[in-house]
């Protein structure tokens, strides 16, 4: 059974697979995305490791010359997808949007090199984007963290990747709606429309990327110009695990200096976490800038933050928080509490299950020692497979396959559960 999964899994990434990069599924997502991408060549690196640095170094082209590492990069036209390169206006040679995504590079690049079977290409490879990583790491504390707290801010949801989460409920509503360009959605027209964002959250994703725009993309300006401003502990979790990361890579490529400054971004990071703590929810919460204040919100964005090297303590805290989820839905881990007034079982990110969040909640707390809980996590993972498919994301409750099919990135992190022989037989 597990040779079959994996040769489906590989069957799903070659079909997604346009030589140089991948793209996240057919029809709905036809361009190469930024975590998308990083995630994916963690299974491509199990039985093409050419093909996995191929897809990071693609990625990587397209840094801007100021760090930022862009969320989609718009390889070929196709009309298919709304804001396309025509709403974004960058300007760049190859279209991309203008805001970033969760950094998840570090972490992927540094886990590839260190399974390498082909050493001294990992070597070549992995010395030529370490530079490219840092400068993209240094970009989030010299454009999202203007005060110097140690976290950084996104000020777009879809910078997050959990677009519609109810996390941003609140501050989302201080986001106008008025002088919104006329616009005609494209992803409802390949997934359901009950399980995706709302026309009305549309309008605010639109008016900020106009917003953003209108400032030229000046990222010395965004942070400050936008009305949404938000700490998400999973995405700084992800930047602190990258940073993490990279300075033990750069240790052994002998690049000394890029090894001190990456590990004191995220000692500092990991220190100023303790902030968005919660002992009331026993998981860390987001931050709204704006107000000053932490969002009310128990989502699986205080539960991702195990993905970095957080306390022990903290670590310990969130397994519980995951055993409590798990007497309210049927797999783990739900993008909402299930017994939220919130929760929408099959909504995006208002309460579906997604393989990649999972693989780094799994993963984090594997290496904090709550093997337990990591381990149903990851079984969870192939049961959801079994019952659905290699979906884009799944009910908590009854499997539900949801979103685009023949997943890119659900079928790599198949690939890597199975390969790195994570679930108990």
């Amino acid at each position: 059974m597990t040779q079959k999964m994996i040769d489906q899994a590989k069957a799903v990434m070659r079909k997604n697979d346009r030589g140089l990069y991948t793209v996240p599924t057919q029809g709905l997502y036809p361009f190469q995305w930024n975590w998308d991408s990083a995630l994916s060549a963690l299974g491509f690196a199990h039985f093409d490791e050419p093909r996995a640095w191929t897809e990071i170094e693609t990625l990587f082209a397209h840094q801007w010359e100021d760090g930022m590492l862009p969320h989609i990069i718009f390889h070929q036209p196709d009309d298919g997808y709304f804001p396309g390169p025509d709403v974004w206006a960058t300007g760049r040679a190859v279209p991309t949007t203008g805001i970033t995504q969760p950094p998840v590079a570090g972490f992927a690049v540094r886990r590839i090199f260190d399974r390498a079977r082909d050493k001294a290409l990992a070597v070549e490879k992995a010395r030529a984007l370490l530079p490219q990583i840092h400068a993209w790491h240094q970009w989030f504390f010299a454009n999202r963290d203007p005060q110097g707290t140690g976290l950084v801010a996104i000020i777009h949801p879809w910078e997050s990747g959990r677009d519609n989460s109810v996390d941003w409920d609140a501050a989302f509503e201080r986001v106008p709606t008025e002088g919104v360009e006329p616009f005609t959605r494209r992803d409802t027209s390949h997934a359901n429309p009950e399980h995706r964002p709302t026309d009305e959250q549309y309008k605010r994703y639109i008016w900020l990327v106009q917003k953003f725009r209108s400032l030229g993309w000046d990222n010395s300006k965004l942070h400050d110009a936008s009305p949404f401003q938000i700490v998400d502990p999973g995405f700084n979790a992800i930047l602190m695990r990258s940073c993490a990361d990279l300075a033990d890579l750069a240790e052994s490529l002998g690049e000394t200096q890029i090894a001190d400054q990456s590990r004191a971004m995220a000692d500092k990071g990991i220190a100023a976490m303790e902030t968005l703590w919660s002992d009331a929810h026993g998981q860390y919460l987001c931050f709204d800038r704006s107000i000053g204040a932490l969002v009310d919100s128990p989502s699986i964005g205080g539960i991702l933050a195990a993905f970095a090297p957080i306390p022990q303590a903290r670590a310990r805290a969130i397994s519980e928080r995951i055993k409590v989820l798990a007497e309210s839905c049927t797999y783990l881990v739900p993008s909402h509490d299930p017994t939220a007034p919130e929760f929408d079982a099959l909504r995006y990110w208002r309460g579906p299950i997604w393989l990649i969040v999972n693989y780094m909640i799994s993963d984090g707390l594997e290496f904090a020692g709550q093997t337990a809980v990591a381990d149903r996590i990851n079984r969870d993972c192939l049961r959801l497979i079994e019952q659905g498919g290699f979906a884009e994301y799944y009910g908590p409750i009854g499997a539900e396959p949801c979103g685009g099919d023949t997943f890119t990135w659900t079928a790599a992190m198949v690939i890597e559960i199975l390969s790195t022989q994570k679930v108990p037989a």
